[in-house]
């Protein structure tokens, strides 16, 4: 369409162009496909977080898109008396996630189960991913129900991120301590579903 043409378009037809390229925008801008649902705050838009393409990779990385929006995997068992009880509010310590550390959360699940931080290769390309929180028993194909040793090999089927499912891994280290998935609210996003955080990684709420 020429500017001719635009020019010659009643007011409310170059608002709807206007806003209708907006929304293109937008899309193009939200990378990924993972399942973490985050909407805006009074807006009701959604939106997806980074893919994996735009997280550091090394030591101690904080990426953009982080597990969570589905259900808890099939085999879970809810912790009988959590700290920090489903509804809870509490403030998160973690930085799994930039602009996590800091923000309030509420619990809407506890777990117990063995938690891993692992080292692994996306099946989608890259540099290894080291230290990656968390995965839980349940995640990593043909775990069994005893807790496995550091250093040993894994297969990984949790979808936290594009490039997780089906990658080989090693178990960096486990924790057996009570897990949560909380929703919290970051830069004006409420992530829903968030797994995983652990029970050292939040504090009660003043």
């Amino acid at each position: 369409m020429d500017t001719t043409t635009i020019s010659k378009l009643p007011r409310r037809s170059l608002l709807t162009l206007v806003t209708g390229a907006t929304v293109l925008g937008l899309a193009a801008c939200s990378g990924g496909s993972g399942n973490q649902t985050a909407t805006a705050s009074g807006s009701g838009m959604s939106h997806t977080p980074m893919s994996s393409s735009s997280m550091s990779t090394g030591s101690s990385s904080m990426p953009m898109h982080h597990g969570g929006g589905g259900p808890v995997p099939a085999g879970m068992t809810a912790a009988a008396h959590p700290k920090y009880p489903v509804g809870s509010t509490v403030i998160l310590t973690a930085n799994h996630m930039e602009g996590m550390d800091g923000a309030r959360a509420t619990v809407v699940g506890a777990y117990s189960t063995f938690t891993y931080a692992v080292n692994y290769t996306p099946t989608t390309g890259g540099a290894m991913v080291k230290d990656h929180k968390w995965v839980v028993q349940q995640e990593i194909r043909d775990a069994g129900t005893q807790r496995l040793t550091d250093g040993k090999k894994v297969v990984l089927t949790a979808d936290h991120m594009p490039g997780v499912r089906g990658a080989t891994a090693t178990i960096a280290s486990s924790t057996d301590q009570t897990v949560y998935v909380v929703d919290y609210t970051v830069g004006g996003m409420t992530m829903k579903n968030h797994k995983w955080v652990g029970q050292d990684e939040m504090k009660a709420a003043k």
